[in-house]
């Protein structure tokens, strides 16, 4: 099968393997599950369910509604970049609602049995919350109906992101999860992440991020408004971190690769101590509610180190006989590293990008529904392609 670019919306630029990769799954022989359940959840979403309406006159417009949520925090500059660009587009609402702080390696955990606070944010253009949970509660709050006036968004999207979500690292990322939770309330989603290089990425590589995937973003709400976008499926996106030199998009598989874990032991003098941590929080409440010194040292340390991506673990061992009181304790700091790749398949996610394809992996929450998801959209990106502005 050759797919036409002439007419394409996508950016030339951009596509270059894509026919490639579209011809060899094409001329697979189709199959479908005799399973109707699984037909179902497949077909793509009515666009009745994918637009929401602005103003209330005859001549009013309608505007599909973007949710945009992140892991790294509200105040990211991939975040601020992706919503100036959707605003200036002026394409979609744009409604926003992510954690107050860092929090890329939280996972799929979600709050429960303790608050959650939500203040305003100020971001122009857009309709912005600031949550105190996790990616996945921030997803789950929008959609709750608690926030937002609208039932649901036509699209969800986790990004930009800082830092690689290909192969494993999905597991822990909270990125993914974020995106994930909005599949899991039968929205379609997008993660998008920037593969950040430590001492060489800069935030202008956020901005070039932002205008690569934006053709995608566009194509898939069109996607989703025309009925054509599968609804049980998320694209997990890695751009590589020179944007714009990038090779353009390729569909990928999910890889078994993940950055090597390093636990590196922190010294008693450098552990910074609860008397500077609770210094620099603006809620009393914390502070009331921090007054052990051991949990509060602690705790501060995992905080005061969220933004470097690492985990800090305390180790607490008895010194001399059982008897004796005196503990002695250890800390320890949990780092991410880059792993040489060896021997891995050129359409994983983490080769593609490696060799400076933005990588676009259709993930499902199903395992049994991925080669139905990854066909639906090999064929979305085959309509998508010659499609006219």
């Amino acid at each position: 099968m050759t797919t036409s670019v002439k007419n394409s919306f996508l950016p030339p630029s951009l596509i270059s393997n894509l026919q490639q990769v579209l011809a060899t799954r094409n001329d697979a022989p189709a199959h479908r599950s005799h399973d109707a359940a699984v037909a179902d959840s497949i077909k793509p979403p009515s666009s009745s369910s994918s637009s929401s309406s602005l103003g209330s006159g005859a001549g009013e417009i309608v505007k599909p509604v973007v949710l945009v949520t992140n892991a790294d925090g509200i105040e990211s500059s991939g975040l601020e970049f992706l919503v100036q660009a959707l605003v200036q587009d002026a394409r979609c609402q744009v409604c926003v609602c992510a954690p107050r702080s860092d929090r890329s390696v939280s996972g799929h955990s979600v709050t429960v049995s303790e608050t959650v606070s939500v203040c305003p944010a100020e971001i122009s253009g857009a309709v912005a919350f600031e949550v105190s949970g996790t990616p996945a509660d921030c997803v789950s709050l929008a959609m709750s109906g608690a926030l937002f006036s609208w039932a649901k968004p036509a699209l969800v999207i986790s990004g930009i992101n800082r830092g690689s979500s290909s192969g494993r690292n999905m597991l822990c990322s909270g990125a993914v999860a974020a995106a994930r939770e909005a599949l899991i309330s039968g929205v379609p989603s997008l993660c998008i992440s920037l593969n950040w290089k430590k001492d060489v990425s800069s935030e202008s590589n956020m901005k070039e991020a932002v205008s690569v995937c934006l053709p995608l973003i566009h194509a898939a709400v069109k996607g989703v408004q025309n009925g054509v976008f599968p609804n049980s499926c998320l694209l997990n996106i890695e751009i590589p971190s020179s944007p714009l030199a990038n090779k353009g998009f390729k569909l990928t598989r999910q890889s078994v690769w993940r950055s090597s874990l390093s636990w590196q032991a922190v010294s008693a003098i450098k552990h910074p101590s609860a008397g500077h941590f609770m210094s620099s929080q603006q809620s009393l409440g914390i502070k009331l509610a921090q007054l052990s010194r051991d949990a509060s040292a602690a705790g501060a340390a995992r905080r005061l180190n969220s933004h470097r991506k690492n985990v800090e673990v305390e180790s607490v061992g008895v010194a001399g006989k059982p008897s004796s009181q005196q503990t002695v304790k250890k800390y320890f700091r949990l780092e991410f590293l880059d792993k040489d790749l060896d021997n891995v398949d050129e359409d994983l996610d983490i080769k593609a990008v490696g060799n400076g394809f933005v990588s676009i992996t259709p993930l499902s929450v199903s395992p049994t529904l991925q080669p139905e998801v990854e066909t639906s959209i090999s064929n979305w990106f085959a309509g998508a392609l010659t499609r006219d502005h």
